[in-house]
This record gives structure tokens, sequence and C-alpha cells, in this order.
């Protein structure tokens, strides 16, 4: 979606605005363009037209080029404060509301999100994998409704979280345009099939992300405890199991698991194999941690 993005943006660039005076173009997760793609756009933000402006957003600064950086002038965001978030949630369990606000990262819908139903089932399938992998194992064990035991991969449960609100946006979205349709509004039966499932897959893949940002979450919060920095830890709620895990363990351990999820969230926006990524991901986890 990011190169789709790049490669308008350059053809556009090029065209005055039919209206108004300026055109704007705004590139989202700016870090997730390939090098080759960054290279294509050094001569539109070198030298834009007089009527263009180009905004590029990026989490990740580092990511970047030092060429695509250099030709922009940056302006730096902060995030709410974990205390301004916190304030503006619903009342409830103070710990609860601290570990939301803190892994919310300044999003209060976020921090809503991770206090519904829904986001403590992400938080527990991340957990979950987190558990695992900490055991020195990619596997953990389940058992039918017949009663056979066997392995089953403990991302599993990740990703399954993923698919399944990714199938109530499609069917949100198709609800949604079925009624614009029956409002007037023309669009073909392929047209509504389309856009729903842009809508899933585009769900799928947000819940997927934060559910690796939740685990990578947890393994900052791992090395924070085992540095003895617990008082900066976003899992307030598990600050016991962070502790019980941490100890003897060597910090960089934990950073270096938390790098191999970052690193797997990258490999994500390449769109390669979800399973195959996240098979992967455990297997490296429990090879660093056990």
């Amino acid at each position: 979606m990011v190169e789709e993005v790049r490669e308008q943006v350059i053809r556009a660039a090029a065209y005055r605005p039919y209206e108004g005076g300026k055109r704007v173009f705004v590139i989202e997760a700016a870090e997730a363009m390939r090098d080759e793609s960054q290279n294509a756009m050094l001569k539109t933000l070198e030298e834009p037209p007089e009527f263009v402006h180009l905004i590029l957003l990026t989490a990740e600064p580092a990511a970047l080029l030092e060429t695509i950086a250099s030709r922009c002038q940056p302006v730096d965001f902060a995030p709410l404060p974990p205390e301004a978030v916190e304030a503006a949630l619903p009342a409830g369990d103070p710990d609860d509301l601290a570990t939301a606000a803190r892994l919310s990262a300044g999003d209060l819908d976020l921090a809503r999100f991770l206090l519904s139903d829904s986001g403590r089932e992400l938080r527990a399938a991340a957990n979950g994998l987190t558990r695992a992998v900490g055991s020195g194992s990619p596997d953990t064990q389940r058992v039918s409704a017949s009663g056979e035991s066997g392995p089953t991969a403990p991302w599993r449960s990740l990703l399954k979280r993923a698919e399944e609100a990714g199938e109530e946006a499609e069917a949100a979205a198709r609800d949604a345009l079925e009624a614009d349709k029956d409002a007037g509004v023309k669009r073909s039966a392929r047209d509504i099939a389309d856009a729903s499932k842009r809508a899933g897959r585009r769900r799928r893949t947000e819940l997927l992300d934060l559910g690796l940002d939740l685990v990578a979450a947890w393994f900052r919060d791992l090395a924070a405890t085992a540095s003895g920095a617990s008082d900066v830890v976003y899992n307030r709620d598990r600050l016991a199991e962070l502790q019980s895990q941490a100890a003897g363990l060597d910090p960089g351990t934990a950073r270096r698991a938390a790098e191999l999820v970052q690193d797997t969230r990258r490999r994500l926006d390449l769109n390669v194999s979800e399973e195959l990524a996240l098979e992967a991901l455990s297997f490296r986890l429990a090879a660093v941690l056990g």
C-alpha cells in the first residue's frame, strides 16, 4: 500500500490543483517504503512544484534514508502523556487504567480498546505467546473435544483474534455500503465486495500489528525489570509476572527479543506470509529466550 501511494504521489505532484492554490500529499508510515522507493522520491522532494506540499509521517525517522531526511523539515509531535490518557478513561481498576494508558502510547482510542473485551482478548493472546517462547518452546499443548492432546502454535491465537476482527470489519463495511446503495448511491455488487474486503484486510492487519506491538512491549518491560527499572514498565497490572520472568535474565536478551518482534512487524508490511512470519518469530524467540 505504501509503495502504491508513493507512485501516485510522484505522478500526481506534477499536476496543478483543480481548485485552490496548493496540493498537499500525506504519506503515512513513510519508514515502510523500500530503499528503491525512497530513492525514487528524491527528485520530487528536492524540487517539488511551488504548489505542492509533501508531508511524510513516521514513528521511526531513523528508518528513513539520510537523503530523504535531509530534504525534509522535521516537525515533532509529542504523544499525550500517560497521565492525560488515564484521566480521560472511565473509572476502573487503577492498574488496568495505568497499563492501558501506557500501552496506548498517547492514543486515547487505543487505550479504550485495550480496556474492552476484544482488547483484553488480544492482550491475552499476546501474553500467551510471550509465556510459551519464554519457556523455550514455540509450541503449547491443547486438548481437543475428543480428549486427544497435541501441540498447537501459540501465535495462532494472536492470528485468530486478528482474523476475527477482520471478518467483523468486513461485515460492518458491507452493511454500511449496502445501506448507501439503498439510499440511492450507485455501487455495483463487485464494488461493494471489493471495498468490504479491503476494510476487513485493513482491520486484520491493524490488529495483528497491535498484537505484535504488545508482544514487543512485554519484552521491553522484561528488559526494564531485569535492569531494576520496574517503575517504567507499561504492563503495570502484571508486574509480579514480569519480576518472576526477569529473575536472572540478561536485559540484553529481552531487548534482542523485542528487536526480533519489531523486525517481524516490518516484514509483514512487505506482504510476506503471516503464518510463516509468526512461526519463524516464535522459533527465534524461543531460541533467544530459552
